[in-house]
């Protein structure tokens, strides 16, 4: 290997330089007739957390972060955003600059008058109004008023990871001992769903009678992809699990007792493997979340999606499709080079409603030049308050990505990378097509 050599001062300023440039590019203007174009699309959500009309929804995730140590949140999804205020006023008519404390009975009132006339159809007419065609709900259980084919199912799996004590793993963090009993909560009620108390005495017995059928009813009740949220608990490095080594962990614990944390480890990684591929035997795709938090003690760099290239070139999980949700975040080029990978893709989602349209636009051009058929729109939309809800984020957010989109095509038209033909088919595959593919959502002969 030569030695390490420090980057002169004249590479340095060239390289600065050079990414001056992108970025000056990408506040250049944006061609007007492409923009709209692109606002016209009728878009596929890869990723949201949208709530069912049911009062006091529960299940719109696994792990939901408001029981865990404070921690701040990022500016975007404050309340002196004024784009949140611009979207209140699309959606309901706000009349106000602000979210002001002597608004938001004002605020509640319209919304709960479109809530009351809508009834059950509110979260049609939500996706309606934001120019969402199809929403993928992450959720426990789909619920009241998000039936499909406007509304798509994908669950979530991390607690087919763990079916032995986690006192052990609790420890580590704050955060950790309030998300893994979630887990073991979410475990007992598949359990329950299969008329077991508890888990089988073998590891076998464990896949053939708990993974598996759990995976096979969550597909024939519709669900297209399943969830890995893995990373609020663990490194994505999802290495290899030997299925011996696996199978007397498992019967070393099944009954009792307290794994240690490198037995677990490979215990999850032999897991994960057969979840992701009994995932792609059904044809539910394998979501993954990728992003730089959150919770005060998130371990960011176990969020790099590069950990998972082990896990992605197993031979045996080609035939599952994988979806590095949020981007990766600020491992975003990691992600793009992922894309190399035949099973892989990507969504914006997250990114969509915490980075801006301009900040966004300079990480996903390269993406765009390289793999577009591996790009998806999402936005991760999300309760943010009784009075900010999902649909205002997703509102918030397919704005930054139709911006971001219009921003990164229109330099590479004027860079003669593309056509103006070619700009619109980009377009419509990030914002639809791709989606519509990966998931077979034209299957019946129309498209939703």
């Amino acid at each position: 290997m030569p030695p390490y050599r420090p980057i002169r001062a004249a590479a340095l300023a060239a390289m600065l330089a050079s990414l001056a440039a992108v970025r000056a590019n990408a506040q250049a203007p944006v061609d007007s007739s492409l923009a709209a174009f692109i606002a016209a699309i009728r878009a596929v959500d890869n990723h949201t957390h949208v709530n069912s009309v049911a009062p006091g929804d529960s299940e719109s995730d696994a792990m939901p972060l408001d029981g865990i140590p404070p921690f701040p949140s990022a500016a975007r999804n404050r309340f002196d955003n004024p784009e949140i205020a611009a979207a209140l006023k699309t959606l309901y008519g706000y009349p106000y600059a602000d979210l002001a404390d002597a608004h938001l009975s004002e605020l509640r009132a319209a919304e709960q008058r479109v809530r009351q006339e809508q009834g059950t159809r509110f979260p049609e007419w939500a996706l309606d109004h934001i120019g969402t065609g199809v929403m993928l709900a992450n959720r426990v259980a789909m619920g009241p008023g998000l039936a499909p084919p406007r509304f798509r199912w994908v669950s979530y799996v991390d607690a087919l990871m763990l079916p032995l004590s986690t006192r052990g793993e609790r420890i580590q963090t704050p955060d950790y001992q309030k998300l893994y009993p979630l887990e073991e909560k979410l475990l007992h009620r598949y359990l329950t769903d299969l008329g077991l108390s508890r888990i089988p005495a073998t590891l076998d017995a464990y896949v053939g009678r708990v993974v598996t059928p759990t995976l096979e009813r969550q597909r024939q009740a519709g669900a297209i992809a399943v969830k890995f949220e893995a990373a609020y608990l663990r490194a994505l490095d999802f290495g290899d699990g030997p299925a011996a080594a696996a199978r007397r962990i498992y019967a070393r614990y099944a009954a009792g007792g307290r794994p240690s944390h490198a037995e677990y480890t490979l215990l999850e990684n032999y897991l994960f493997r057969v979840i992701a591929r009994e995932a792609g035997r059904l044809g539910m795709a394998v979501h993954i979340h990728a992003f730089e938090g959150g919770g005060g003690f998130y371990r960011i760099a176990g969020s790099d999606p590069l950990l998972l290239e082990p896990a992605l070139n197993d031979s045996t999980l080609r035939g599952a499709n994988f979806v590095v949700v949020h981007g990766g975040g600020i491992f975003m080029p990691h992600t793009g080079a992922l894309l190399a990978k035949p099973n892989v893709f990507a969504d914006l989602s997250a990114m969509a409603v915490i980075y801006g349209a301009p900040s966004l636009a300079v990480t996903l051009r390269p993406w765009l030049e390289q793999y577009p058929e591996k790009v998806l729109f999402g936005t991760d939309a999300f309760t943010l308050s009784p009075e900010v809800g999902w649909e205002v984020v997703a509102l918030m957010g397919g704005n930054t990505v139709r911006q971001a989109l219009a921003i990164a095509l229109t330099g590479m038209m004027r860079d003669g990378e593309i056509t103006r033909p070619r700009a619109e088919e980009i377009a419509t595959m990030v914002m639809r097509g791709n989606a519509l593919k990966l998931y077979s959502l034209c299957a019946s002969g129309s498209c939703p």
